[in-house]
């Protein structure tokens, strides 16, 4: 499985990015994508998840009503709408295929991660 993130940029406070993260397979084992960033000297945090054949998305705290995941089957892919983004945003944003959680562990497989910079 490979997956192949993409969308981000540099953003001022207040503004709206949208990240792509393209899977090039489902595993049979997966049941899930996910959303997770890190910021410098910071470990991994969870961002968001959505179930590949079940409606169910989870977030973290701090993104919940700013940010929203969705999902393409057709295409294998994964989107996270970023809205009233914030200086705290900034981070390495990594897109995983795994079991729905908010653990890392849970997630099998990881996409080179996409650079997100928000000015104040």
């Amino acid at each position: 499985v490979q997956l192949q993130a993409s969308g981000g940029g540099v953003v001022q406070a207040g503004g709206s990015l949208r990240l792509s993260c393209a899977a090039s397979e489902r595993s049979f084992s997966t049941d899930a994508m996910a959303w997770f960033r890190q910021a410098p000297e910071k470990g991994r945090e969870f961002v968001a998840a959505i179930g590949w054949s079940f409606d169910i998305a989870i977030y973290a705290d701090s993104v919940r009503g700013r940010f929203t995941i969705s999902r393409d089957n057709a295409k294998s892919t994964v989107y996270l709408q970023m809205n009233s983004l914030k200086p705290e945003d900034t981070a390495v944003y990594y897109c995983a295929q795994g079991r729905l959680s908010r653990v890392v562990s849970t997630y099998d497989y990881w996409g080179q991660g996409t650079e997100v910079t928000v000015s104040s």
